[in-house]
């Protein structure tokens, strides 16, 4: 009988889960923007200090509760000698997160080389992408009006997919639910292109 209950108890609160990538190069902000989502969707968190976030090293995981299904966050090292390791991921995932820092002007190019190789895997046809215009608090950094048409030239390799240019502030967490709420209404749109896993809790 218990046995019984219990499969009922989880039939009835189970999750979907869906897996999202964050990418882009080092020291662009993903982990910081990572626990400013933890921060803001699950209860009593409480994010790293921005002075004790460090570069990433291979992964850092994360996952929040939002709108009844699970996001779980994969969150890649960005500096080239590990940009050959994100398409381990590309098949499992069904969205893609690229940060962007868009106070250094000086890495956009490279930022926009290492994005045009990710996006280009066949694995990641028709995957939402959300670009994030990151540290939006520094004076003088590029705002969606100078990113957008940069990654726009790249139109043919983005194809007809849910596609959003976003500024933010990881560091204060400035746009970050209004993302998370975009990219839940993506994965959730296309769940039957790419469906999600059952949660296994």
């Amino acid at each position: 009988m218990f046995t019984l209950l219990y499969g009922l108890w989880k039939w009835i609160f189970r999750k979907d889960e869906y897996f999202i990538l964050i990418l882009g190069l080092d020291n662009a902000g993903k982990t910081t923007y990572l626990e400013q989502t933890k921060t803001r969707f699950t209860k009593n968190y409480k994010a790293l200090p921005p002075n004790k976030v460090t570069a990433t090293v291979g992964l850092n995981i994360g996952k929040v509760d939002t709108l009844g299904v699970r996001l779980n966050f994969w969150d890649l090292g960005g500096q080239e000698e590990l940009q050959s390791l994100w398409d381990k991921y590309y098949a499992e995932c069904h969205a893609i997160i690229y940060v962007i820092d868009a106070s250094d002007r000086s890495r956009l190019a490279e930022s926009k080389a290492a994005f045009d190789q990710m996006i280009k895997s066949e694995h990641l046809i028709g995957v939402p992408l959300l670009i994030l215009a990151n540290k939006q608090d520094i004076p003088d950094c590029m705002g969606v009006r100078e990113v957008k048409p940069v990654f726009a030239d790249s139109g043919d390799l983005i194809g007809r997919r849910d596609c959003l240019v976003m500024p933010i502030c990881a560091l204060n967490g400035e746009g970050v639910e209004e993302s998370i709420q975009w990219l839940t209404d993506c994965v959730l749109r296309n769940s039957t292109i790419r469906p999600p896993k059952e949660d296994k809790e």
